[in-house]
């Protein structure tokens, strides 16, 4: 009987494909949790996260956070990773993956740098909230979005 419904289950992969996708696209479409599921939580986000979310509680960004600096941007362009307002969906999913994998290797430097950019894009999205501004406002461009919502999703002060 099980056997049975193993061989009626449907081939579709809700997390492989989008649903407005044709077969020669290449866009694939992962949830937050897709995303945490697949891969182990670094220590180092979740602490991230949760002082991410305690000051976003706390103090609501009422005081303007600084932009980045050039050293940040040239650390960013090292590893070809756009700004964050420059970032879509998909690149962030892809990015925070790959943070993942770089935060839990072997490499010392890959786990610092991993930690820095991590960084980098906290302090990217505290300005983009706290000025409630994006200089792309594209619908395109959400890679903001879905940071928060990664380290809301893995906080665990979460909302």
């Amino acid at each position: 009987m099980p056997e049975n419904l193993i061989e009626k289950k449907s081939n579709f992969d809700l997390t492989s494909r989008s649903a407005f996708s044709r077969d020669d696209d290449v866009f694939t479409s992962k949830s937050y949790a897709a995303l945490l599921a697949k891969n182990i939580i670094p220590h180092s986000h979740r602490e991230t996260a949760d002082r991410y979310v305690i000051v976003k509680r706390v103090f609501k960004f009422q005081a303007v956070m600084p932009r980045i600096t050039n050293t940040e941007k040239a650390l960013l362009a090292k590893y070809d990773f756009n700004t964050l307002e420059y970032t879509t969906v998909k690149q962030m999913y892809e990015e925070l993956a790959l943070l993942q994998q770089w935060a839990l290797s072997a490499d010392e430097n890959l786990k610092k740098n991993s930690e820095a950019i991590l960084e980098i894009r906290t302090k990217e999205l505290k300005y983009i909230v706290a000025t409630s501004y994006a200089t792309i406002s594209n619908e395109i461009y959400r890679g903001y979005l879905a940071l928060e919502n990664y380290f809301v999703e893995i906080s665990k002060y979460g909302e």
